[in-house]
């Protein structure tokens, strides 16, 4: 049987010993039911996975030590979404949730032109995206950023295959017709209901990025979202 899984945020990389946080503790203790001396497993989500044994089985502050640490190999592509922040939360939730799950490596909300809503509740984003690690057995966090501005982003962006999916009807080419075998950075854009405006499409294409379609349906912000990470795994 796999050993529960768990996240540990601020771990220093040197102790052996040290007292989990309550919301951790009360999981382990009162909802498992675990005790002194079973095992468990955490990960920091940079790639380290600690197998360790409980010491104290207290519901707000419980021990672990360390017995075993592996570090793992994180994915063959590091993969970047920068996707518009759209005006039903538990959509972009779901976003969140599916892109950790198949394991890009960051995530930038982007405030646009058409942009509905722009308040985006950091903590409990960042709770989503450690709960979708958990629940998918990854050691690999996605880096997800405070929300920013559409022509901010596009300008500051230094990854070399850069895209950006849109809905107008010029030019584009077929994300999954790309192959690049030994290219290993890639990032895409992915506009807000009411898609990227003109003026944004022309600053992204004289900042080098690449026009592309995601196929031949017209998606929602969060499914296109997904659609480009799963696609983007296996250019």
């Amino acid at each position: 049987m796999a050993l529960p899984f768990f996240y540990i945020s601020d771990y220093d990389g040197i102790q052996k010993e040290f007292v989990l946080n309550e919301e951790t503790s009360k999981h382990i203790v009162q909802v498992l039911r675990m005790k002194s001396g079973e095992w468990l497993n955490l990960s920091d989500g940079s790639g380290n996975l600690f197998t360790c044994e409980i010491t104290e089985a207290h519901k707000k502050h419980c021990g672990v030590r360390i017995m075993e640490t592996r570090t793992l190999k994180g994915k063959p592509r590091n993969i970047s979404i920068a996707i518009s922040i759209i005006k039903n939360s538990n959509r972009f939730e779901w976003f969140l949730e599916k892109a950790t799950e198949i394991g890009v490596s960051e995530i930038i909300p982007l405030i646009c032109e058409r942009t509905e809503k722009e308040k985006f509740r950091y903590d409990r984003m960042q709770g989503i995206c450690i709960s979708a690690m958990l629940q998918s057995q990854q050691v690999w966090l996605p880096v997800l950023h405070e929300p920013k501005d559409f022509e901010s982003f596009i300008k500051e962006s230094e990854v070399e295959n850069k895209f950006i999916a849109h809905c107008t009807h010029a030019d584009k080419k077929e994300l999954s017709g790309f192959k690049f075998s030994d290219a290993v950075n890639f990032q895409i854009c992915i506009g807000p209901e009411g898609d990227f405006t003109l003026p944004e499409i022309e600053l992204a294409l004289q900042n080098n990025f690449i026009p592309v379609s995601l196929g031949e349906t017209r998606l929602r912000t969060e499914t296109a979202g997904v659609v480009a990470a799963a696609l983007l795994c296996q250019i």
